[in-house]
């Protein structure tokens, strides 16, 4: 297998093997195309060019450590798409899903509806790669970004991407909305997708998430509600003249607990769930009232 080979016979047996793991076969192709450096369209002309065999030798290691140890394959390329975007992604923070970026389009959906959106600071709670929070910037410069997270780690991480997208997102070390109050900043927007999985459903969990995903991003207690609880209690801290809405990510059974407690803390108001393309409800929206 670490001989010269031409493409079509590496992706054959790439995808057998993951097929014998019960893993996604599709995982060969996008493993393949980024050890070939090649772009899409490139790619799936390339079936009878023959593969060096330092490629095909570097290509076997990462399907079998993808197959048997289950180790994602954005950590294996090194970033995760996003809405059109690649984002470098590690151990120390949450790999972007699709659900998140629908979180983003409820919200940039508001935003475009405010006329004087230059006056605007939003904050990314709990941002982990940035995604989030940069996502917005690039799709608003005129506002201003501030994105929270209490792992340095996963600031890092944020930062790097922030520097290679080339926006300028303010980022402070804290939990959760804490450094913001600390320097006094207040925020118009929340958005956030915090860590919202119980601790009792870990087993549940694929082992390319459970083992490689940082925990800190996943579980939070009390039935997965906790996160929401700190964050709404700090926000209620923040004048109810300037937060104008708050835009959370949620699990599948959660929304009924969450808008409870926003209307506990923020009983002035409108607050909705939206649900993602599977039909599960997945955001939960506060707008205050507008008098």
């Amino acid at each position: 297998m670490d001989k010269a080979m031409k493409q079509y016979e590496v992706l054959k047996w790439a995808s057998s093997f993951l097929k014998t793991y019960n893993r996604e076969e599709n995982v060969a192709t996008l493993l393949l195309q980024h050890h070939r450096k090649m772009e899409r369209n490139v790619f799936f002309q390339e079936m009878q060019s023959i593969i060096p065999g330092d490629i095909v030798q570097l290509y076997k290691k990462d399907i079998e450590a993808h197959a048997l140890k289950g180790i994602p394959i954005q950590h294996l390329i090194g970033y995760a798409p996003f809405y059109g975007e690649e984002f470098a992604v590690n151990e120390h923070v949450l790999i972007p899903r699709f659900e998140t970026e629908e979180l983003v389009e409820y919200a940039a959906a508001y935003i475009q509806s405010i006329v004087n959106r230059e006056e605007l600071t939003i904050v990314d709670v709990g941002t982990g790669s940035g995604v989030i929070g940069i996502t917005l910037k690039q799709l608003f410069p005129e506002i201003s970004v501030c994105a929270t997270d209490i792992s340095s780690q996963a600031l890092d991480v944020a930062k790097q991407n922030a520097c290679q997208l080339g926006v300028d997102v303010q980022f402070l070390q804290g939990n959760f909305l804490m450094p913001l109050l600390q320097q006094g900043i207040k925020p118009d927007i929340l958005i956030s997708n915090p860590p919202y999985i119980d601790y009792n459903e870990s087993d549940l969990l694929e082992d390319t998430v459970k083992n490689f995903d940082p925990d800190i991003a996943l579980f939070a207690a009390d039935k997965g509600l906790s996160a929401y609880r700190t964050i709404l209690e700090q926000a209620a801290t923040i004048p109810q003249s300037i937060l104008r809405a708050m835009f959370f990510e949620i699990g599948a059974s959660q929304g009924r607990a969450v808008c409870e407690m926003i209307q506990a803390e923020f009983p002035e108001g409108k607050v909705e769930i939206k649900k993602d393309l599977a039909g599960k409800d997945r955001i939960v929206k506060h707008v205050k009232s507008v008098k």
